[in-house]
């Protein structure tokens, strides 16, 4: 059994004109969001082991919010950027098995089309959102469509 973590990059800042959408840096909810969402999911117990994100500078910065909560390092995969389901996905097949929780820092819609992919559960997907999904494989290569099973969606408003 495994646990992946799917998430959306926290909120984006809209007001440089000229900056290429890669570049888009958090505002200032998206600073406050992403650590406080990392300390709940920190408190609440929840076991991540590893840490992918999309190249784009607002994922990474909502990521190292959570590696900072979690001490952990964050590994960057530029295809991560605007990716589809299937491709976050083979993302996801491809984690060391010695890991057994890993969350992966994305955008959506494919965010949201990989939860629906993965469990079969449509749901809706703001920024900074958090879906926490089990797994039931032995090896992370084993992920395929409808293996996973949604155990609980987190957003910054809950």
């Amino acid at each position: 059994m495994k646990t992946l973590l799917l998430a959306r990059h926290a909120k984006s800042d809209w007001d440089m004109a000229g900056l290429r959408d890669h570049d888009r840096p958090l505002n200032a909810r998206g600073r406050r969001d992403a650590p406080a969402m990392a300390r709940r999911l920190r408190d609440e117990g929840v076991d991540l082991q590893r840490i992918v994100s999309s190249s784009a500078t607002r994922a990474h910065s909502t990521a190292d919010a959570y590696a900072a909560a979690f001490g952990l390092a964050v590994i960057e995969d530029p295809t991560l950027y605007a990716a589809s389901a299937r491709r976050i996905l083979a993302v996801a097949a491809m984690l060391p098995d010695d890991v057994g929780g890993a969350m992966l820092v994305g955008h959506n819609p494919g965010m949201a089309d990989a939860v629906e992919e993965l469990t079969g559960s449509v749901v809706e997907f703001p920024t900074c959102a958090v879906a926490e999904c089990s797994v039931d494989v032995g090896s992370w290569s084993e992920l395929i469509e409808g293996s996973g099973r949604l155990l609980r969606l987190r957003t910054p408003r809950d």
